[in-house]
């Protein structure tokens, strides 16, 4: 959800300053089955239509990955999203947690500042389905947005979802309706014209929001407003309610490197979640299948 804690761009009087920094160092919100890896069922794109299958990476691919087994397959997702059925211009569902009783999480990755390619060959690897939020001015720096478009389709029938984080990462609650509308709309349009489709989610940049927030996501054509419940640090996970995960439950991740992860690589960050959602018996679902 934030680029660095260097890369605070709102304004905020001194208490919620700090309230604030104490978010960015938390992370800035938010065991599987031993059997033989099972083919992936199919999964739907971000528009509904059925994606092609993912075939079951091997028990290789994630030993290689520093982790012991691999993920569970995901059960089939339902066939009712939450977003199902609204109409244009609809205010957006608030989404912190998808109501449902399998046993899954989603991975959501924010802002677009570490770029590094390791964490390509990982996600191909591993097929592992995430859903990127990208703030505009920081997904564009060094490699680009081309970065994410490897990530988007990392090949053998994996699509994952590239969704609206701002044009800039302000805190929108200290912006008004028309400078909201202007940071999320824009992005709206920056990311149609790169992948074709203008995304249905949305996550407001430290979770702040208002009525003006989600007027603006509605009318430029977003159905959920996605929070989260958990949030991913180095090592491990912190939980918004309880001590550990819950069916349904989002996690919030960032794209960083070393230099904001204490030298800890991506793909490392990335390793020690999966170990930990795998430990709690969950797997890793789609969440552009559920909403």
């Amino acid at each position: 959800m934030s680029p660095s804690i260097s890369g605070l761009r709102a304004v905020l009087p001194p208490l919620s300053a700090a309230l604030l920094l104490a978010g960015l160092l938390s992370g800035c919100s938010g065991s599987s089955s031993s059997g033989p890896a099972k083919a992936m069922p199919s999964a739907r794109t971000s528009t509904g239509a059925p994606s092609p299958a993912a075939t079951a990476p091997d028990a290789g691919a994630y030993r290689r990955w520093g982790l012991d087994k691999p993920l569970a397959a995901p059960p089939a997702p339902p066939a009712k999203k939450l977003t199902d059925g609204m109409r244009a211009g609809e205010t957006p569902k608030v989404i912190r947690r998808v109501p449902t009783k399998d046993k899954v999480v989603f991975v959501t990755i924010d802002d677009g500042a570490e770029k590094d390619p390791e964490f390509v060959k990982m996600v191909k690897d591993l097929k592992l389905p995430i859903s990127m939020f990208l703030t505009d001015d920081i997904a564009r720096a060094g490699r680009g947005y081309a970065y994410f478009d490897q990530l988007k389709e990392p090949g053998d029938g994996v699509r994952n979802g590239v969704h609206n984080h701002t044009l800039s990462h302000p805190n929108l609650r200290t912006l008004g309706p028309d400078a909201q509308r202007r940071e999320i709309c824009g992005q709206q349009e920056a990311l149609e014209k790169r992948t074709g489709t203008r995304p249905p989610l949305f996550r407001p940049p430290y979770g702040n929001y208002n009525d003006a927030t989600l007027a603006a996501a509605g009318g430029c054509g977003v159905k959920g407003v996605v929070l989260w419940e958990a949030t991913m640090q180095i090592n491990d996970m912190r939980y918004a309610q309880g001590e550990g995960l819950r069916s349904g439950d989002i996690v919030l991740a960032h794209f960083r490197g070393p230099g904001e992860l204490k030298g800890t690589s991506m793909t490392r960050m990335v390793t020690n979640m999966l170990r930990s959602i795998q430990r709690q018996g969950y797997t890793v679902a789609r969440l552009e299948d559920y909403v």
